[in-house]
């Protein structure tokens, strides 16, 4: 397969499952405290506002997806800043042993990046996340990259690092005839609008929070964009519209659903996949990993994407 880079947040997941009722109770003393399926991102947290962690394990939105598209076959290069404790946690390592490259991701003085992922009962997820490291990606580290990026197939881009450097690099690619194809998760939401207008974001994946965050914007952009809608039909909106309907599983942990969907498309359309195969492989992995606690705990192989396929119907 070709090559994909991911450039984006790494973070550690502070994993908390709790009940309707906790939830309920931390959004009437928190006013953004998200909702289903919202990540939002706060620099200081109340030192009181939550007991440890059940569970700690690798996560960020940046990081998830260079996963995925590894486990999705592709040659991925991961591009993003970990803290001095990056060691500690075991970071670059985790992603080694999945077949990302992590020789280009910088050390900052910012601990690493963490997010506090509230799992409910349901397996719906909201995620609260802290930059910390993510926060030192600038305009000098993503222009030591450029070659890397350039070369690529294919560019995974998410909204957890600092906007104003994507869109330096946005410009310039935009200028590029030799440029990756574009994918742009709008996760978190905030902030995301300058984006959208950029020539060189091909591909936009919205989940259902994010769509309607952005509608009065969405006109400024021009490419295909990709609806995620947990269990709902994937929504495609192209020169030909479609929908993809995932396959029903149990589901126990919806986190990083987004993230495999997003990885698995860009290592398929690096391959030079159709859109409608790339859709429906990538919803199918997101789909099967929500079968497993965490956001990459779950993430499937290619090969297991096909055997589940080969197996059952899925309804375009």
């Amino acid at each position: 397969m070709g090559d994909v880079v991911s450039l984006g947040s790494i973070n550690v997941d502070k994993i908390h499952h709790v009940s309707d009722a906790e939830i309920t109770d931390l959004r009437d003393q928190y006013g953004w405290f998200p909702d289903r399926g919202q990540t939002v991102q706060i620099r200081d947290l109340p030192t009181d506002f939550v007991a440890d962690p059940g569970s700690i394990r690798q996560g960020g939105k940046g990081a998830n997806q260079a996963v995925a598209a590894a486990k999705a076959g592709a040659e991925t290069e991961m591009l993003g800043k970990v803290g001095p404790d990056g060691r500690e946690f075991g970071v670059r390592s985790r992603l080694t042993e999945v077949g990302v490259g992590v020789t280009r991701i910088g050390t900052a003085s910012e601990p690493t990046g963490t997010a506090h992922v509230f799992v409910g009962q349901k397996g719906d997820n909201r995620i609260i996340v802290r930059p910390g490291a993510n926060s030192a990606i600038d305009s000098a580290y993503i222009r030591e990259q450029y070659d890397t990026i350039r070369s690529a197939e294919c560019l995974l881009l998410q909204n957890e690092i600092p906007i104003e450097p994507v869109v330096a690099l946005l410009s310039e690619l935009a200028a590029d005839e030799d440029r990756p194809t574009v994918v742009l998760d709008p996760a978190p939401a905030d902030g995301i609008e300058e984006l959208l207008g950029c020539d060189a974001v091909d591909y936009l994946t919205p989940n259902e929070n994010e769509y309607r965050a952005l509608q009065s914007s969405l006109g400024a952009f021009d490419g295909v964009l990709v609806r995620k809608r947990g269990a709902d039909d994937v929504i495609v909106e192209a020169e030909r519209r479609f929908t993809v309907t995932p396959p029903t599983v149990k589901a126990i942990d919806t986190t990083g659903a987004g993230d495999v969907l997003n990885g698995f498309l860009a290592a398929q359309l690096a391959a030079g996949a159709s859109l409608q195969e790339a859709i429906e492989i990538g919803t199918i992995a997101g789909s099967l990993s929500t079968r497993e606690t965490g956001a990459r705990r779950g993430i499937p192989t290619l090969e297991d994407v096909r055997t589940y396929r080969a197996s059952e119907d899925v309804t375009r």
